[in-house]
């Protein structure tokens, strides 16, 4: 089986769900018991729930896989707390707070979550944190079982060999390229002039002369939150978790601040804002912001655009690697993977359909050839941040099917990811033997849960 743990990942939105309906079944039984670890019918059924809620089809005997998923998670639990494995209470916490702000944004606003929920976020972090504990604890343990399992390439190539061809994946084209960027300074006149503006803003508001959300919509230049009249939600706990615009020096300010309260003009790394404090609870709060950005003149971008016309020189005379030209110049969230551009899935591999225009163009007008360097442009982030790049083109495919040549670290991952797994397999196998196990007879039927039920006979003889 796969170690993906899915069966109480998916916590809260399976009780939320339920908040409508009875959280346990009518007549909820404990089904099956491992060690001290119970697993009751309203367990299973809910997440059998979940699943067709979300349009999943669901097959008659699913209940065996949900069961078998449960024992599994149950009997890791058991492990790790043998193994004196910890879980420090900041972590559950911090894993909580990102599970309810998951839903606040599935479902609009915090208000709408505890309306659907029935219960308030307290009491649903309360309902969920010894859940959210096993879950840690099991993805830690799991991760010291496999920390030793590597792979060879005989091995790589014996997997791709035992694929059947006609299955093989189709990529489209995709990149790995890498970047480092400068933000230009904005000179002070202009730096001075957006602060004026903002200063008056919030004396308008403040005089009663124009509300906060209607000049936010007008003048704000946070794309993200403009049309919603500068709303937005954070956490204090979440240091930069949140849009690039959202740094401790951001954070700091609102916290500062009473219901109602508009804060002074201040700086981030986003520009300048005003703030407006709308409710607080605990680390979480609701402000208003109305971002404004200085505007780089054609001066500082060209400033801009001959430093890392240098930076590259450098870089392409082997004075200084890649590498070290990103630990001190850039100046973009790519510095923490070394200057690469990450896909969502964690991946290099970025499809050429998903890069922004300007991109696109650079590396089409730049004819550039892996392992070059296009020299220095200017650009707009996704934020309205102006600023200047240097682009690393590190490799591109064609469209193809997957094959050895392209796409050896593909595979190699894949392979290892099944080894672990069945690593992960055999070391359960040889723990299963020395936990206390019952389970219903229902489930006698349940093929998949032989490796359970024998020892379950066994230790009920």
């Amino acid at each position: 089986m796969k170690y993906t743990f899915t069966l109480f990942t998916g916590i809260l939105s399976v009780s939320i769900a339920m908040a409508q309906a009875p959280r346990k079944v009518a007549a909820d039984k404990i089904v099956a018991i491992v060690g001290d670890k119970i697993i009751l019918q309203s367990d299973i059924q809910n997440e059998i729930f979940d699943r067709r809620r979300h349009g999943e089809t669901v097959p008659d005997n699913f209940n065996c896989a949900i069961m078998e998923q449960a024992l599994t998670l149950k009997a890791l639990v058991l492990q790790a707390e043998r193994d004196s494995i910890e879980i420090s209470n900041d972590e559950v916490e911090a894993e909580l707070n990102n599970r309810i702000r998951a839903n606040i944004r599935s479902f609009g606003s915090e208000a709408a979550l505890v309306e659907i929920a029935g219960r308030s976020i307290y009491q649903l972090k309360e309902d969920f944190r010894p859940r959210i504990r096993e879950r840690l604890l099991v993805n830690r343990l799991s991760l010291n079982v496999v920390a030793n399992v590597s792979i060879t390439p005989q091995e790589v190539m014996k997997y791709f060999s035992s694929k059947n061809a006609d299955s093989l994946p189709y990529y489209e084209s995709t990149v790995e390229m890498g970047e480092i960027v400068l933000y230009p300074t904005p000179n002070s006149e202009l730096e001075d002039l957006v602060k004026f503006e903002l200063n008056d803003f919030k004396q308008q508001i403040t005089g009663g002369r124009q509300k906060f959300d209607i000049l936010a919509r007008l003048y704000s230049e946070d794309k993200d939150t403009k049309d919603l009249g500068g709303e937005l939600k954070i956490n204090r706990t979440e240091k930069g978790g949140l849009p690039g615009y959202v740094d401790p020096s951001f954070i700091g300010q609102v916290f500062r601040l009473k219901p109602g309260q508009i804060s002074s003009v201040f700086k981030s790394k986003a520009g300048y804002h005003i703030v407006q404090l709308v409710e607080k609870n605990g680390n979480d709060a609701t402000i208003r912001h109305i971002l404004r950005m200085p505007k780089i003149t054609n001066e500082e971008i060209t400033r801009g655009i001959n430093k890392l016309d240098s930076v590259r020189s450098r870089i392409i005379a082997g004075v200084l690697t890649f590498n070290e030209a990103v630990a001190r110049y850039t100046e973009a969230e790519t510095k923490s993977t070394a200057g690469m551009r990450l896909y969502y899935d964690g991946s290099t591999y970025l499809p050429i359909a998903e890069l922004d225009k300007d991109l696109v163009v650079l590396l089409d007008q730049s004819k550039l050839q892996p392992g070059q360097y296009s020299k220095p442009a200017a650009f707009t982030d996704a934020t309205g941040k102006q600023g200047v790049r240097l682009i690393f083109f590190k490799s591109r495919t064609i469209p193809h099917r997957q094959n050895l040549k392209d796409d050896y670290d593909r595979i190699a991952e894949e392979a290892l990811t099944i080894k672990k797994e069945q690593a992960m397999d055999a070391w359960l196998s040889a723990k299963i033997p020395s936990y206390y196990l019952m389970i219903d007879p229902e489930y006698s039927n349940c093929s998949m849960l032989n490796k359970w039920t024998q020892k379950s006979a066994t230790a009920n003889r």
